[in-house]
C-alpha cells in the first residue's frame, strides 16, 4: 500500500509541477502569442544547460543514496549535507559560467536574466532527499500553496506580450520559493551536521557517473527547442514546446512510478532480495503499459480538436507535432520502468548511461536533417527515434537477467484495447462539433471502451492489483 500511496503523491507532485503551465497555456497563447511563447521556450532551454551542469546528477544519485542509508539517522544526516553542499558549490560554478555567457550573448538578455533565478533555485532543490526517504506528501503539500500563488500572479500581472519578462520572473521565483519551503521538514529526519566530518567530494565521482546520462537525456529533451530556435525560428520552438508540455503532462502520471520505485527497489536490492527486485520490474512494466497505451492513442485521437480549442487557431501547427510526439509516452514509460526502476537501483549505471547516450546520439544525428526538412515536425520524429533507441538498447541489456515473457505479459491485449479505443474516439470525433463538451465526451468514451476491453480480455494486472496494493 505504501508504494501506491507514494505513487499517488508523486504523480500529483509531477503533474502539479506542470499544472500551472497547463492551466495558463490557453491564456498565455492568446496574450503572448507564438513569438512570446517561443522566446520563453528558447531562453529557458539555454538556462536548462546551466542548471544541468550545476546539478551534476544529484537528483538521481541523491535519491538512491538517501534510500541506501535512510535507516541510520547519523549516516543520513552526513550524506544529506555532503550532497547538499557539493551541489551548492557546483551551482555557484554554473552561475559564474552563466555570467560569462550573458556577457558574450546579449540577444534576449533581459529574458535570460529573468530565467537565471532558476539556476539559483536549483541549489536549494532537496526534493531528492524526501524521495529517498519515501515521503512524497511534503513536496506535494508545500508546493501546492506556491503554485496557487503563481497561478494567481500570472493572471494578475501578465496581460500582453510586453509582460513576457514578468511572466518569466513569476515562474523562476515560484521555483525558488517552492524549493525553500521544503527545508523546515528536514528536522524530522536529520540532525545538525558536524562540518569537520563532512566529506563533500566523495560523492562527486558517483554523482558524475549518473550525470553523464542526464547530459545525454537533456540533449534530446532541450536541444530540440534550442536547435529549432536557432535553425528555424522561435515560433517553431514555441510550437514544439506547446506539444512537449502536453506530452510531458501526460508522461508525469506514468513516470511517477519511477521516482517512487527507485528507492523502494534500491532498498530491497541492498538487502539482497534480488528476486523481489525482478518482481517489481514485471509488475511496474505491466502497470506503466496499462497507463501509457490509452494515453498515447487517446492524445493522437483528440489532437485535431484539442489544439485549436486549447491554444487557439494560431497554434494549429502544434497538431501534427503532438500526434507524432505522443508515441514517446509509451516508449518512455517502458524505458522508465527498465532504466529508472531496475537498472539504476540495482547499480547497473553503465548500462543505463550507455542507453541514454545512444538515444542522444540518434537524436543529434536525426535532428539536423529532419529539422531542416520538416521543422518542428522533424524534431518530433527525431525525438521518437531517440526514445525508441533507448528502449531497445535497455531491453537488449537485460535480456539475460529477466524473462521477456513476463515483461511483455498481456502486451497485445493492451495494444488491442488501445487501438479499439482510438478507433472509437476517432469515429465520435468526426461526428461531434469542435467544443469542449464534445472533447470531454470523447475522453469519457475512450476511457470506458479501454477499461471495458481490459476486463473482457482478462488482463492479469487487474488480478495482481491486490498483491501490488500491499507493497
Amino acid at each position: 500500500m505504501k508504494v501506491v500511496k507514494n505513487y499517488l503523491y508523486n504523480a500529483s507532485y509531477q503533474v502539479f509541477i506542470l499544472l500551472v503551465p497547463l492551466i495558463t497555456t490557453p491564456y498565455l497563447a492568446r496574450v503572448l502569442g507564438p513569438k512570446g511563447v517561443g522566446i520563453n521556450s528558447y531562453t529557458n532551454s539555454i538556462i536548462q544547460y546551466f542548471i544541468l551542469f550545476g546539478s551534476i546528477g544529484v537528483n538521481l544519485y541523491g535519491n538512491r543514496q538517501i534510500a541506501f542509508v535512510r535507516d541510520d539517522r547519523k549516516e543520513l544526516t552526513q550524506t544529506f549535507y555532503e550532497i547538499f553542499f557539493m551541489r551548492l558549490i557546483t551551482i555557484m560554478a554554473a552561475c559564474f559560467a552563466f555570467e560569462i555567457f550573458i556577457s558574450i550573448d546579449s540577444t534576449y538578455k533581459i529574458y535570460y536574466l529573468a530565467q537565471s533565478i532558476s539556476i539559483v533555485a536549483a541549489a536549494f532543490d532537496i526534493s531528492w532527499f524526501f524521495m529517498g526517504v519515501e515521503n512524497f506528501a511534503v513536496t506535494v503539500l508545500r508546493n501546492l500553496i506556491i503554485k496557487v500563488i503563481t497561478l494567481i500572479s500570472i493572471f494578475m500581472f501578465v496581460k500582453s506580450y510586453n509582460d513576457l519578462t514578468i511572466y518569466i520572473l513569476i515562474l523562476s521565483l515560484s521555483l525558488l520559493l517552492g524549493n525553500l519551503t521544503l527545508f523546515p521538514s528536514l528536522h524530522r529526519y536529520i540532525d545538525k551536521p558536524k562540518i569537520s566530518s563532512l566529506k563533500v567530494w566523495r560523492h562527486l565521482w558517483p554523482s558524475l557517473i549518473l550525470f553523464i546520462p542526464q547530459i545525454a537525456t537533456q540533449i534530446y529533451l532541450v536541444l530540440n527547442k534550442t536547435m529549432l530556435g536557432s535553425m528555424v525560428s522561435v515560433q517553431a520552438a514555441g510550437y514544439f514546446d506547446q506539444s512537449d508540455k502536453m506530452v510531458k503532462m501526460v508522461l508525469a502520471i506514468v513516470t511517477a512510478t519511477g521516482t517512487v520505485m527507485l528507492p523502494h527497489v534500491a532498498n530491497a536490492f541492498a538487502k539482497g532480495q534480488h528476486d523481489k527486485t525482478k518482481g517489481y520490474l514485471y509488475n511496474s512494466f505491466s502497470f506503466v503499459t496499462a497507463l501509457s497505451v490509452p494515453m498515447t492513442f487517446g492524445l493522437i485521437a483528440v489532437s485535431h480538436k484539442f489544439v485549436p480549442l486549447f491554444f487557439t487557431s494560431r497554434f494549429n501547427g502544434v497538431t501534427p507535432i503532438m500526434m507524432i510526439e505522443a508515441i514517446i509516452i509509451l516508449l518512455i514509460a517502458w524505458s522508465n520502468a527498465i532504466g529508472t526502476q531496475y537498472l539504476l537501483p540495482t547499480r547497473q549505471n553503465k548500462s543505463f548511461t550507455l542507453s541514454v547516450i545512444v538515444g542522444a546520439i540518434i537524436n543529434l544525428i536525426a535532428n539536423i536533417p529532419l529539422i531542416l526538412m520538416y521543422g518542428a515536425v522533424g524534431a518530433a520524429i527525431a525525438t521518437v527515434l531517440s526514445e525508441l533507441s533507448v528502449t531497445l538498447y535497455q531491453l537488449i541489456v537485460i535480456r539475460k537477467q529477466v524473462e521477456y515473457k513476463k515483461i511483455f505479459e498481456d502486451i497485445y491485449k493492451y495494444l488491442l484495447a488501445g487501438l479499439c479505443m482510438y478507433l472509437s474516439v476517432s469515429i465520435v470525433d468526426k461526428i461531434l462539433p469542435s467544443t469542449w463538451l464534445a472533447l470531454v465526451i470523447e475522453v469519457i468514451i475512450g476511457i470506458f471502451v479501454y477499461i471495458l476491453l481490459l476486463f473482457i480480455l482478462k488482463v492479469k494486472l487487474i488480478y495482481k492489483m491486490k498483491v501490488f496494493l500491499k507493497e
